[in-house]
């Protein structure tokens, strides 16, 4: 048997042209991938082509490929700087300079902040002795935070680009430069150019509070845990009892939560939290009205109108139907409406003054987008309005002032609500306290799109190629990063969304953390298997993201599974970033399950995952019955139950082994077995889905779905389908003898028997 992989057909049966492969090689375009099953693909002409016109490169033509190919050659030369340098800290790093043929040029580093200088204040000026028609290079002296470059070396071959003669000089950065974002500088002969530089962290270190011991906690989708006071779906302030409970009573370390982005401000509201309007802000749906303080000292007449709004959705808390966003939003948006306009006392509104300046730009961009949304009333957008600094949203965000404010302020609110919460549970006892997720992209309608429309590429959608649990392939519906705008931009739109989203938690989950090395972008129009990978500069996105959390102080989960290259999660690793290992997932090449001891430690251990049924209901095989009943099998699905009832026989099998579990266990004896296993694993993190703690056999997501399903609408229920609310957690049988699972004392090593 060999490891090579098998050859497959190309999506149309064409034969690429070398020309289109060699530029959309030279664009980050792969003109090939290996598909779950190990089979080499062949991507088609006609995806290539569309993929490279939502690049902006012109191939539509064999003439158009020979042209862009030309163009795509001298891009480099054309700038004297490159758009963005991200380095390494502790690493020396060379940086190409292009400038006028046989010109001098300087160059310098500006620190981001006043530091010690980090080469001797007395350097002197130096110059390098070139052929002919060769640039050279020179020192500036140190002056406050201004750090000089040594020219490395000059390039003998200038090349003629445009009709002008241009050569290049090659700085070196010095390995003592300290973390941050700093400025590139250059200057050659009355020309100047400048360009973002950051330096980031050669490694994530984990926080001491995770690195101390294996730390355990739950997993839960917020919006399905509810309380008595919750309107209709679980809040911050549900979030804040979740967490001290969990730790007062139940020992847990953190509570890993869906992503709490923003929706739309109208309804109908998008129920997936995988697919918001906008990734950085947060959705209000999650703010506890009554919470807020200015609500305690609103008139009794205010007053009766927030309890008249929460009294109807107040009630659906105990409903076992699908959580209905639009009603709760509906209620809830009049209720802080009214709480709004309740006056604030000075250091209230000082503080809230503060978190606008603080967000800046990116917030009242957002808040514009709600409010214009709100204006135009399901109206299409105008093309004056397409841009977030045309003069028409410049006058009607003037027009919209006070909704603009309103819409700034429940970002306040929600900032607000989410750091006492997360202080909850660090008070309480857990060591990390929340745990938040990222997702992976935003609504191509929404509001990240709209102002981040210059760093997106257009005509694509992102999502993933066919694999074994989803054969059709899947289209997420999102816009991409356009990789080289985004350089161009210095990273600004992805540094501001780490720094919001890095807030009032103690570690991130990135999901599918692989779309910083790479995305599935599919054409318009096409099948989800009809797309291709396009590469990113993962050492700048993952060095951006390490910066920004170490800043923070907070430990990065990447989710790591699917269809990936092998030494991507060597990289994350070398990185400190932690990866995700599913139980149900970790097999060894005989299809067994790998033993606990083989597991990475730099993981979040988990049994599931939420896009399956939680474990009970997918041990005994109900993913396949639904997706049967669903319509998306490609594969008979006797075959499909008869590897499912295998997979749980390989599971008990491997469990009775250790001693964890009979040889035939019961629903709950074999839930607990698993999460015994993942306990003798070294992960730094492990993470209990509350759903398998109460006995919920509801999946929350099938992907491949839209209206077929109840996606993320399904309540907290247990196995009878009885909700279970936030006050009755701890009176869960079945919940209480989890927790002392999890809690169970590992027996000392070393000692002498």
């Amino acid at each position: 048997m060999t490891d090579e992989p098998k050859t497959g057909s190309t999506g149309d049966g064409s034969t690429v042209p070398p020309e289109l492969a060699e530029l959309a090689t030279a664009h980050g375009v792969q003109t090939e991938y290996t598909d779950h099953d190990g089979r080499l693909q062949q991507v088609s002409t006609s995806t290539l082509v569309a993929v490279l016109e939502a690049l902006g490169v012109q191939a539509s033509t064999p003439a158009a490929v020979t042209a862009s190919l030309e163009r795509t050659r001298d891009d480099d030369w054309r700038a004297m700087l490159p758009p963005t340098v991200v380095v390494r800290e502790g690493s020396e790093a060379q940086v190409p300079v292009h400038i006028a043929d046989g010109a001098e040029v300087t160059a310098w580093v500006e620190l981001e902040q006043a530091e010690a200088p980090v080469v001797p204040a007395s350097a002197t000026p130096w110059r390098v002795t070139a052929p002919q028609g060769t640039p050279t290079g020179s020192f500036a002296t140190v002056r406050g935070t201004r750090v000089p470059l040594r020219h490395a070396k000059v390039n003998t071959s200038p090349r003629t680009v445009d009709s002008r003669k241009v050569g290049r000089a090659v700085f070196t950065l010095p390995d003592s430069l300290p973390l941050g974002w700093h400025t590139l500088h250059a200057e050659s002969g009355g020309h100047t150019a400048q360009a973002p530089l950051v330096v980031t962290p050669a490694r994530l270190e984990l926080t001491e509070e995770v690195a101390q011991k294996q730390a355990w906690g739950f997993m839960v989708q917020l919006y399905s845990v509810r309380s008595r006071d919750s309107w209709g779906m679980g809040d911050l302030a549900d979030l804040a009892d979740l967490a001290w409970q969990t730790a007062h009573n139940g020992g847990a370390d953190f509570v890993g939560i869906n992503p709490l982005h923003a929706t739309e401000p109208v309804t109908p509201l998008t129920p997936s939290p995988y697919l918001p309007t906008s990734r950085r802000f947060m959705s209000p749906l999650y703010i506890r009205v009554e919470d807020i303080r200015e609500t305690a000292y609103l008139s009794a007449a205010d007053r009766s109108l927030v309890e008249w709004a929460g009294e109807p959705v107040r009630e659906l808390s105990e409903d076992t139907g699908p959580i209905d966003r639009d009603a709760i939003w509906e209620a809830k948006k009049a209720a802080l409406e009214v709480v709004y306009t309740a006056p604030r006392s000075a250091a209230r509104q000082t503080a809230f003054d503060e978190f606008v300046l603080e967000q800046g730009k990116g917030l009242v961009d957002f808040a514009t987008w709600c409010a214009i949304t709100e204006h135009l009333d399901g109206r299409d957008w105008p093309t004056e309005l397409s841009d977030p600094g045309s003069p028409g949203v410049l006058t009607l965000r003037g027009a919209l002032s006070e909704r603009v404010q309103f819409y700034c302020w429940m970002q306040w609110v929600a900032d607000e609500q989410l750091r006492a919460a997360h202080r909850t549970g660090l008070d309480a006892g857990m060591r990390v306290g929340v745990l938040k997720d990222l997702a992976v992209g935003s609504s191509p309608d929404g509001a990240d799109a709209w102002a981040d429309s210059g760093v997106l590429a257009r005509g694509v959608s992102v999502g993933a190629p066919p694999d074994m649990y989803n054969q059709q392939g899947q289209n997420w519906g999102q816009p991409a990063w356009h990789p080289r705008g985004l350089a161009k931009a210095g990273y600004a739109p992805y540094r501001e969304l780490l720094r919001t989203v890095l807030r009032h938690c103690g570690a991130l989950r990135i999901d599918h953390v692989l779309g910083l090395f790479r995305l599935w972008w599919i054409p318009g129009g096409a099948r989800a298997s009809a797309g291709a990978y396009v590469t990113y500069d993962h050492e700048a996105l993952i060095g951006i993201l390490c910066l920004e959390a170490q800043r923070a102080g907070v430990t990065i989960v990447g989710e790591d599974l699917g269809t990936f290259e092998p030494w991507i999660r060597d990289y994350l690793a070398e990185r400190g970033i932690l990866g995700t290992s599913v139980l149900l997932f970790e097999r060894d090449a005989a299809g067994a399950p790998i033993e606990p001891e083989a597991y990475r430690s730099a993981a979040l251990a988990t049994v599931t995952t939420h896009d399956l049924p939680p474990t009970a209901g997918y041990l005994a095989g109900e993913h396949v019955d639904l997706r049967e009943r669903l319509g998306l099998l490609t594969e008979d699905p006797t075959i499909l139950r008869g590897r499912a009832r295998a997979e749980r026989e390989s599971l008990v099998e491997a469990l009775s082994r250790r001693g964890l579990t009979t040889f035939d266990p019961s629903e709950r004896e074999l839930v607990e077995g698993l999460h015994r296993y993942l306990k003798d694993t070294p992960a730094a993190l492990v993470g209990v889905y509350l759903t398998d703690a109460v006995g919920e056999r509801r999946a929350q997501n099938q992907p491949g779905t839209d209206t077929e399903y109840p996606n993320w609408k399904v309540p907290l229920a247990d196995s009878a389908g009885s909700v279970v609310l936030l006050e009755d957690l701890f009176s869960n049988a079945r919940l209480r003898s989890l927790v002392g699972v999890m809690n169970e004392e590992e027996p000392e090593t070393g000692a002498e028997v």
